[in-house]
């Protein structure tokens, strides 16, 4: 692939020629905006990546494992069915189209996504990976973004970080941070084989991760006499709220209402929903549910050493006197406290967004919110002090701004569309007023009507006869 050429700078009095718009980062979401802003004439694009090609969540691409959105949550088509980027056009591409076709499965093996991305991350011109953006300045003279990217000088009207979330690890488990036996999902197939000295194997987390995670270890380890442990704080292992009006709650109209409350009550609502994105799916479930039915035919149910403990928390984890780890835990609803000893463990505990380094130089010409949060519009623009004029834009750091649908693939290509059309300032894509049956909040109450006037005594209108 011929990647563009940084632009020139020829002195710092010369205003230099600027891409209109950077993307810093390039998972799920800016591919996305890199795909819809191929097509937009005019518009002059660069999308700069650190690593040396496009990979998304190469540690949890199990085999059988497959995505939670529909084939449609693709980089285009929720916004532009006809783009050349959609996952149909890749099917073709590939001459799967029959295939996929009698496969009739709306959702896509986790391998044929991350697959499908590469096939559009490779053939974009204005993807460019091997480059990692290490600073970004704000240039007031010149009214531009100045960005340093694998050693090239590139000036922008406007950036979107693109950078993704990082892996948690919980602070019980701080003081085994980097033990060649206790790491995180992100680094599942990576690290999978090194676990097969380990006779007894704990997994932490109740999302789709910790139950794929599970279910694997389950068909690999099964009969061997490995125990097999699966531990959450949550107190029930509840499925994704997959009903079709929950899934509203994965849309822009969803979103607006959320924007517009208190910033106390999105938080609030951040929490409570939980199920609405974190935790795994029903077919998930069913699965670890049917494969421990059949393997326990004839035999007592505590046959095989696999335990699942919901509403468990740990709350310290040490190395074990003996080898091994020992986890102190605490369960949540009665209090009591017991210590269990494992040989492994797999911490597969979410993600969150991070302020990256890069931004350090502009931290004083961003409006953190109280916590230190991005404050995001919805047009998912950064707010800035007035000083800074350029656009700096946010994907997938704005949970606390703009709801569930954050991380979510679905609503990916629509706020790629968002940001297009607020960075040229016209409507390239039209975007739908109404996306939901649900009415999120009450309507709008509109003024009274004015009260007729009550006819004078004299002016009475004649009774009507026969």
């Amino acid at each position: 692939m011929d990647n563009p050429q940084p632009h020139a700078h020829d002195g710092p009095a010369e205003q230099p020629e600027a891409y209109d718009l950077l993307g810093v980062g390039l998972g799920p979401f800016n591919l996305s905006l890199a795909a819809l802003a191929d097509r937009v004439g005019g518009l002059d694009s660069l999308f700069c990546e650190a690593r040396p090609e496009f990979r998304w969540h190469p540690g949890m691409l199990v085999d059988g494992a497959r995505m939670q959105v529909p084939f449609l949550a693709d980089l285009v088509s929720l916004v532009d069915p006809t783009n050349p980027w959609s996952f149909l056009n890749y099917l073709r591409d590939q001459d799967r189209l029959f295939p996929f076709y009698f496969a009739e499965r709306f959702q896509l093996a986790r391998r044929e996504y991350d697959h499908y991305c590469r096939w559009a991350a490779e053939r974009l011109v204005n993807c460019r990976f091997g480059a990692a953006v290490t600073e970004l300045h704000w240039h007031p003279g010149h009214r531009l973004f100045r960005a340093l990217a694998g050693g090239a000088e590139l000036w922008a009207r406007n950036v979107v970080l693109g950078v993704g979330t990082t892996p948690v690890h919980p602070e019980a488990f701080a003081g085994l941070r980097g033990h060649p036996q206790v790491w995180h999902s992100a680094e599942y197939l990576d690290r999978r084989a090194s676990l097969d000295r380990a006779r007894d194997i704990t997994v932490v987390g109740s999302g789709q991760s910790g139950a794929e995670i599970f279910l694997d270890l389950l068909r690999g380890r099964g009969g061997d006499g490995t125990r097999l442990r699966w531990l959450t704080r949550t107190r029930a292992l509840a499925p994704m709220e997959y009903s079709k009006l929950g899934l509203e709650h994965f849309t822009p109209d969803y979103t607006r209402h959320f924007h517009g409350l208190p910033p106390a009550t999105r938080d609030r609502l951040v929490r409570e929903q939980w199920q609405l994105h974190k935790a795994a799916s029903a077919e998930t479930l069913a699965e670890i549910h049917d494969l421990l039915y059949e393997r326990t035919i004839g035999r007592p149910l505590d046959a095989d050493p696999v335990e699942i403990r919901p509403g468990t928390a740990v709350t310290e984890a040490l190395a074990g006197p003996c080898g091994g780890f020992e986890l102190i835990c605490r369960q949540v609803d009665s209090g009591v406290e017991q210590v269990l000893r494992t040989d492994a463990v797999v911490l597969a505990t979410g993600y969150r967004a991070v302020r990256p380094a890069l931004l350090d130089p502009l931290a004083e010409l961003v409006d953190w919110d109280e916590q230190g949060r991005f404050r995001v519009g919805l047009d998912h623009r950064v707010a800035t002090r007035p000083e800074l004029t350029g656009g700096l834009y946010v994907q997938n750091a704005e949970l606390h701004t703009h709801g569930v649908g954050t991380p979510d693939l679905g609503l990916g290509a629509h706020r790629a569309a968002v940001i297009l059309n607020a960075v040229t300032g016209r409507t390239v894509h039209r975007l739908p007023t109404r996306t939901a049956w649900t009415s999120f909040a009450p309507p709008v109450p509109t003024a009274p009507a004015p009260a007729l006037p009550r006819p004078q005594e004299g002016h009475r209108a004649a009774p009507v006869t026969r």
